[in-house]
This record gives C-alpha cells, structure tokens and sequence, in this order.
C-alpha cells in the first residue's frame, strides 16, 4: 500500500456540511476537511478491526460510582484480581464526598476485554461508564 494521495468527492446534504465545517473547525487551525475525513476513516476502520474475534486490543473502562455503596469496591477489586493478566492498571479519582471516577488500562483479546468490561459496567452501583479501544499492536491500517 502506498502513502500516495487519492481524491474521491462526497455528497451530503447543506446542512451536514455546516456542522462537519463546526467540527473541522474546533479540530483546529492544523486541520482541513481532508484530514477529518482521513481521521474519522481511521477511527471508524480500528473500531470495525476492534470487533474482530482474536484481535488484541487495548482499552480504558472509565466509571463512575457511589463508593459508599454496599460492597461495590471490594466487587470491583475482585473482578480487577480476577483478570490481572487483562487489567494493566487503574487510576482512582475522588469526585466528591460520594462519587468516585475510576479508569482502568486494559488489554487482551477483544471479546475478553469487551466480556470484562461488561462486568464490571453490571455489577450493582456502577453508575454509568464507557469502554474505548484500539488496537494493541500492529494494525491493518499501517
């Protein structure tokens, strides 16, 4: 594959173009059309190549809860020790005299890390939270 440039043209309606010119915009003076469009291609195309069964991914679960729920942290910690090969670290934050934020590096086979991060979102008095990957190592994006 090589890095040469290909132009292709894109249709859409007015009004998509004004909000995508919004984001390209808040992306900044180093950023053009051309260039969202390219990173939002990779994105979409590491996010497909994360589903992918086998493919080894890396990711950040980032939730929210309640530490003074019943149990919640010594759950969480169980689950954590459970998958050690899987969970690389974790940070964690006080919010405020209630609410916790926590973020955990995790990396392995996609449906594994997908599996425990599923685990950890259901376990009773986890708010709310949210798994972002990528590709862990070499990807078919080059």
């Amino acid at each position: 594959m090589t890095n040469d440039l290909m132009r292709f043209s894109v249709a859409m309606p007015e009004e998509l173009l004004v909000r995508f010119d919004r984001l390209v915009a808040r992306r900044g003076l180093a950023k053009n059309r051309s260039e969202v469009v390219r990173d939002l291609v990779r994105d979409a195309l590491i996010e497909d190549e994360c589903a992918l069964p086998g493919v080894e991914v890396m990711g950040t679960l980032t939730i929210v809860f309640d530490h003074h729920a019943n149990d919640l942290q010594e759950k969480l910690h169980t689950i954590q020790h459970d998958y050690v090969d899987n969970i690389v670290s974790s940070m964690h934050v006080h919010v405020d005299a209630h609410q916790c934020l926590e973020v955990i590096v995790l990396r392995g086979e996609a449906g594994l890390v997908h599996d425990i991060a599923n685990l950890i979102l259901g376990t009773k008095g986890v708010q709310n939270g949210r798994l972002v990957v990528t590709t862990a190592g070499e990807s078919a994006l080059g």
